[in-house]
């Protein structure tokens, strides 16, 4: 467990650790970084996701770059070790945050599940369990 540890630590000061994310079958693919939400309230938040959805922060849903629209991922929180699945359908954090550790946007919802929103950010596993 203290490996692990260290290896998140050493993972985020380099600002989020990738592999095989551009694999032709990225099924399995991992990141670990962090993780934060969105909902309709936070400022500046379309009324359309990236892919022409209207957003919902109750759905099962998160943004991320560099994952196709549609990707089914298993976001796991190394805090507590739940987790939830949900699919691609918006594009962020934006890149000035991802330098920064962090990896993907849940909705309120999906957050909700594996830990309190008043957190804000919790360190996850990011998989791929559906490429699109």
């Amino acid at each position: 467990m203290r490996s692990l540890r260290i290896l998140i630590i050493i993972t985020l000061a380099a600002g989020g650790l990738f592999i095989n994310w551009n694999s032709t079958d990225a099924t399995g693919s991992l990141t670990v970084g962090l993780a934060s939400w969105y909902s309709e309230e936070s400022p500046g938040i379309n009324r359309t996701t990236a892919n022409m959805e209207i957003f919902d922060d109750t759905a099962m849903t998160c943004a991320m770059w560099d994952i196709p629209f549609g990707t089914m991922l298993e976001v796991r929180n190394l805090e507590n070790g739940r987790s939830v699945v949900v699919r691609v359908n918006d594009r962020g954090p934006a890149r000035r945050f991802h330098r920064r550790g962090r990896v993907i946007d849940l909705t309120r919802e999906a957050f909700r599940r594996i830990a309190h929103p008043d957190k804000g950010l919790v360190t996850v596993t990011v998989r791929v369990i559906d490429p699109a």
